[in-house]
């Protein structure tokens, strides 16, 4: 692949390129084996866009978020949806204040910078419902009042890909205001051996291993190292390689459902924020390609046929990316 000229590094984008490395690593101290993961959370941050984790249970996917909020500094909220929450047991409730005579607000756990959806499609589609302003417009609406979120205001979720019984298929709406869908594996068997050794040396503190993570970053930097990522350069023929790709996508043989308009907007986010993680000063082809699978893999529907001959999302993003020419 041809990419433009070597990038230039300036101080800030190399910075910023340590500061990724860092909160990495202290990340990969505690959690083994998740290293793509790690990396994709990350990019969804600094995009200021908002995650769907999917694997198995007992994969660190809470601990990851866990870790993430430890390593920035963030606030850190968890909230475990079950078929009995209710839209105010998230967004929060007015309650009358006898003494001052009047209603206050009373925040719900959304108020935070990072949010743990947990297990998010065991709630039923209203409850999920509560999360569509929250995520689109960074803000709730109780009793007709706005109330703004914090700026840094993340949401991951997770979702267990195998357990079917008692849970609520994700609308696509709300599907579509993810970010990033990330696939969180098992772990290679170096990784699991490393991941006991490490718990085994940690005795009592083996139960509260996001304890032994460093702050990296700052709220102010983080916000900081956002802004710098939303400015960087892209060219017109990368803005156009991502409109091809996402309209391919809406005529696809074997798609029922290509991705929105959104998408092509999230992706260009995605590919910034990658960038700036890399220390570029502009986006190249590769983190377009690279990023095409966790930002559309949730969008696009299989029809029923693709499904009989055993086809997956990826392997359609696969043939999007053959099918549209790189911008050289």
């Amino acid at each position: 692949m041809n990419i433009e000229p070597e990038e230039k590094h300036n101080s800030d984008s190399s910075s910023d390129r340590a500061l990724a490395d860092q909160i990495q690593q202290q990340m990969q101290t505690v959690v083994s084996g998740q290293e793509s993961a790690i990396q994709g959370l990350l990019t969804c941050l600094i995009a200021g866009g908002h995650a769907l984790l999917e694997g198995v249970p007992g994969v660190a996917k809470t601990l990851l978020v866990k870790c993430l909020a430890s390593a920035t500094d963030c606030q850190y909220s968890r909230i475990q949806f079950t078929p009995d929450l209710m839209p105010n047991d998230i967004t929060g409730v007015n309650i009358f204040d006898q003494k001052e005579n009047r209603f206050q607000f009373r925040e719900g756990p959304i108020f935070g910078d990072i949010i743990l959806a947990d297990e998010i499609n065991r709630a039923p589609a209203k409850t999920q419902a509560a999360l569509l302003e929250a995520m689109q417009e960074s803000q709730v609406s109780v009793d007709g009042i706005r109330h703004d979120l914090p700026e840094l205001f993340t949401v991951v979720a997770t979702q267990n890909p195998v357990d079917y019984e008692g849970t609520y298929p994700l609308p696509e709406a709300q599907l579509d205001r993810f970010l990033m869908k990330l696939r969180v594996p098992y772990p290679s068997a170096d990784a699991e051996l490393e991941m006991l050794h490490r718990i085994h040396s940690l005795g009592d503190n083996a139960k509260k291993v996001e304890t032994q993570i460093q702050v990296v970053i700052s709220q102010k930097e983080l916000a900081a190292v956002r802004s710098r990522a939303r400015a960087l350069r892209v060219e017109p023929p990368l803005m156009q390689y991502i409109v091809d790709i996402i309209r391919q996508s809406r005529s696809l043989q074997n798609l029922s459902l290509g991705a929105s308009p959104r998408a092509t907007v999230m992706l260009m986010e995605a590919a910034k924020a990658l960038a700036a993680l890399r220390a570029k000063d502009y986006v190249t082809p590769d983190e377009i390609q690279m990023l095409a699978y966790p930002v559309l893999r949730h969008r696009i529907r299989l029809t029923p046929e693709a499904e009989v001959e055993g086809l997956s999302p990826d392997t359609c993003i696969e043939e999007l990316l053959q099918r549209v020419p790189i911008p050289r």
